[in-house]
């Protein structure tokens, strides 16, 4: 028996394809919280923080997705018309920022 055929007897069997992913499915899901409330003070500061970034600045940025909070580091363009802001490649809706700011 050659080398390869003789390592594949030892690679590992899943019985049940696909339960790992549905295990983490699951437990993403049971994870989702409901969304914090801001206070007016926090707002003021996200809004004057997203007023003063100018394209390509360097932020951290904190959002609700989907029940969990994510936080994401990029180089960012705010789009006010549409009331989003895209941080490497992720759009983000003002409404959805818990927390931002520049880095430098």
């Amino acid at each position: 028996m050659n080398r390869e055929d003789r390592a594949k007897q030892f690679m590992p069997f899943d019985a049940l394809k696909g339960l790992s992913d549905a295990l983490k499915m699951k437990e993403y899901e049971h994870d989702r919280i409901c969304k914090k409330d801001l206070s007016e003070e926090k707002i003021f500061n996200i809004s004057n923080t997203l007023l003063n970034i100018k394209k390509n600045d360097l932020i951290s940025v904190e959002y609700f997705c989907d029940g969990h909070y994510l936080n994401i580091c990029g180089r960012c363009l705010v789009d006010i018309a549409n009331k989003k802001i895209i941080v490497s490649q992720v759009q983000i809706d003002f409404d959805s920022i818990y927390d931002i700011k520049k880095i430098d």
